[in-house]
C-alpha cells in the first residue's frame, strides 16, 4: 500500500535523478513532488510545485494541499539522497507504532570523499531553537501536517518549516529513530566554533526577526510566554566593600591569561573595584603568571581545591567570596576588554537600566586581535519587551556579561563545563530585565584553544542537548508561573 507523498527540493535534474529513483525503489512511495522557485521542464514521474522558498509559509501550504496519503516526506538538502535498505519502511513501521507526529533519523553524511556517523538528538519541550538538526529528512504524519497549517495565520518567507514543527510539536510527538538510515552529502564543512555564530551575523537579520515571531507564537500558544513584566531592584544593600569585581575563571590558558588580568586591572573607575582570578588546577604555567600580579591590592587569586568544579564552580567560588563586589563581571581568560571604560559602563548600566544582568557587545578577532566574520555581535534580537521569551529559541546571550551579585548568591551557576552562564541568564530573565549596552567592549578572540572551537559530533550533540535541556526546565517553570 502506497502511504507516502515525497516533496524533494530541485536545483538540477541530475541532482533530482539519483534521488527520484532511490525513493522509487519503496513500495511505500506513491507521488513525488519537486519544489522548485521557478518553473521547471517537466520531469518523468514527478510533478512540480512552484514556491517562494522550501522553508516559506508558502511552499507548506502547497504542501499540505498534495499531502494526500498517511505520511508526508520532505527532504531538505539539494543534494542526492540515498537510503540504507528498507529503511524508509523502518521510518513509517517506527511512526505507526509510536504515532509519532513526525519522525526523523540518524544517518550517514558523505563531505569530502569522507563517510561518516551523523547521529541526532531526541527533541523535547526546550528544543526551540530553529537549528535543530533533525537531518535532512523529515516524516510527518498528513493529518498533523495538515492540522497544523489549518492554524498557520502569518505568511513567512525564512520560517515556515520551523512554524510547521512547532505547531505540530503541540499536538503530538517528534520521535527520533536513533538508527542510521540514509546518507546526505553534507556541503558546510565549516568547524564547529564558526557555525554558532550564524544567528547573529547581520546578513541572517531578516531570518532571526521572522523565527523570533514565530517562536513567541508558539510560546503563547502552550503558555510559556511572559510579559514584559519585570521586579524591580533597589540595589540597596550597602554590605559590598567593592562596587564591582571582574571574575576571570582559568584553567591551563598560559597563551592569554596575562592579556586577561593586564586588561582587568587597567580599568577606569569612579568607584572601588577589583579582579578575582580562580584557577582550576592549570598544569601549562598559568598560575605563574598569575602570581606575578598578586601583589597588586586589585587582585584576587583563588586556588581551587582537587574536587570537581568547572566554569560554573569557579564562578560560584568567585562570587561567593567576601571580597566580591556589588557587580560580577565576565572577563574570560583568553579575552580582553575594549578599553578602560568597560567596568565603569557596566555599573552605569545596572543602575540606569535597573536590571539583574546585563549584556555587553563585543567584536570577535583572531588571536592576534585582527577582526574577523561575523565581526560585532551586539544581539539585537533581544529587545526589552520580548528578549526574555527569544531567549529560549538561541543558543547564547551574548558577552561580556555582568551580574548583580546578592541574586547570584541566591540562584548559583549550574557546576557545568558548558551552558552555565546561559542557564542562569535564563533563570534571571524570569523576574528580571537584562540590560545591555550596545557599545562594543569586549573582545572575543577565537582560536584553535577555544573550548567549543572545534567539537566533534558527540560532544556537540551533548552541548546542544544539555542547553536544550536548560530551556526545557525553563520553560516548565514559566508554563507553570503562567497558570
Amino acid at each position: 500500500m502506497k502511504t507516502i507523498n515525497c516533496f524533494i527540493p530541485y536545483e538540477e535534474v541530475a541532482q533530482v535523478e539519483q534521488t527520484i529513483q532511490n525513493l522509487k525503489k519503496s513500495p511505500l512511495v506513491d507521488t513525488i513532488y519537486l519544489i522548485s522557485t521557478s518553473e521547471l521542464p517537466s520531469v518523468e514521474g514527478c510533478e512540480v510545485i512552484v514556491v517562494k522558498s522550501l522553508k516559506s509559509t508558502d511552499a507548506i501550504r502547497k504542501i499540505a494541499e498534495r499531502a494526500s496519503t498517511e505520511y508526508t516526506l520532505i527532504y531538505t538538502k539539494h543534494t542526492t539522497l540515498q537510503w540504507v535498505n528498507y529503511s524508509i519502511e523502518r521510518m513509517v513501521a517506527i511512526a505507526n507504532d509510536t504515532s509519532a507526529v513526525m519522525a526523523y533519523a540518524d544517518h550517514f553524511n558523505m563531505a569530502d570523499g569522507n563517510l561518516t556517523e551523523a547521529p541526532v538528538i531526541g527533541y523535547q519541550l526546550g528544543a526551540l531553537r530553529d537549528d535543530f538538526d533533525f537531518g535532512s529528512v523529515l516524516l510527518y504524519r498528513s493529518s498533523a501536517l495538515k492540522e497544523a497549517v489549518n492554524r498557520m495565520n502569518v505568511d513567512y518567507d525564512f520560517a515556515g518549516l520551523y512554524d510547521l514543527r512547532l505547531k505540530v510539536s503541540q499536538k503530538g510527538e517528534l520521535v527520533h529513530i536513533n538508527e542510521y538510515l540514509y546518507y546526505e552529502v553534507e556541503n558546510d564543512n565549516r568547524k564547529s566554533g564558526e557555525k554558532i555564530f550564524d544567528y547573529v551575523d547581520p546578513k541572517n537579520r531578516a531570518v532571526q526577526i521572522e523565527m523570533e515571531q514565530a517562536c513567541t507564537q508558539h510560546l503563547k500558544d502552550i503558555g510559556g510566554y511572559l510579559k514584559p513584566e519585570f521586579k524591580s531592584i533597589e540595589f540597596s544593600d550597602d554590605s559590598f566593600e567593592f562596587e564591582a569585581s571582574v571574575i576571570i575563571p582559568c584553567k591551563n590558558r598560559v597563551k592569554t591569561i596575562e592579556n586577561a588580568i593586564v586588561s582587568a586591572l587597567n580599568q577606569k573607575t569612579k568607584v572601588p573595584y577589583n579582579v578575582i582570578v580562580v584557577d582550576d588546577n592549570s598544569e601549562d604555567g598559568t598560575v605563574e603568571i598569575i602570581k606575578k600580579y598578586t601583589d597588586n591590592p586589585k587582585l584576587i587569586y583563588i586556588a581551587q581545591d582537587k574536587s570537581y568544579h568547572a566554569i560554573g564552580g569557579n564562578w560560584n567560588a568567585a562570587f561567593h567570596h567576601p571580597k566580591c563586589g556589588k557587580f560580577a563581571i565576565q572577563l574570560d581568560s583568553d579575552d580582553m576588554y575594549y578599553d578602560e571604560n568597560t567596568v565603569q559602563k557596566f555599573i552605569d548600566a545596572f543602575y540606569e537600566q535597573n536590571c539583574a544582568m546585563v549584556v555587553g557587545t563585543y567584536m570577535m578577532t583572531n588571536f592576534d586581535m585582527e577582526m574577523i566574520p561575523p565581526g560585532i555581535i551586539d544581539h539585537k534580537e533581544w529587545t526589552p519587551d520580548n528578549g526574555r521569551n527569544n531567549a529560549l529559541r538561541i543558543n547564547g546571550l551574548g558577552a561580556p556579561r555582568g551580574f548583580y551579585t546578592p541574586l547570584l548568591r541566591e540562584i548559583n551557576f549550574p557546576t557545568t563545563k558548558y551552558g552555565e552562564d546561559y542557564a542562569v541568564g535564563l533563570r534571571i530573565s524570569r523576574e528580571y530585565q537584562i540590560g545591555r549596552i550596545y557599545d562594543v567592549i569586549y573582545y572575543c578572540r577565537r582560536w584553535d584553544d577555544n573550548s567549543d572551537a572545534s567539537l566533534d559530533i558527540v560532544k556537540m550533540n551533548g552541548h546542544n542537548t544539555y542547553k536544550d535541556r536548560i530551556r526545557t526546565w525553563e520553560l516548565q517553570a514559566r508554563i507553570k508561573m503562567n497558570m
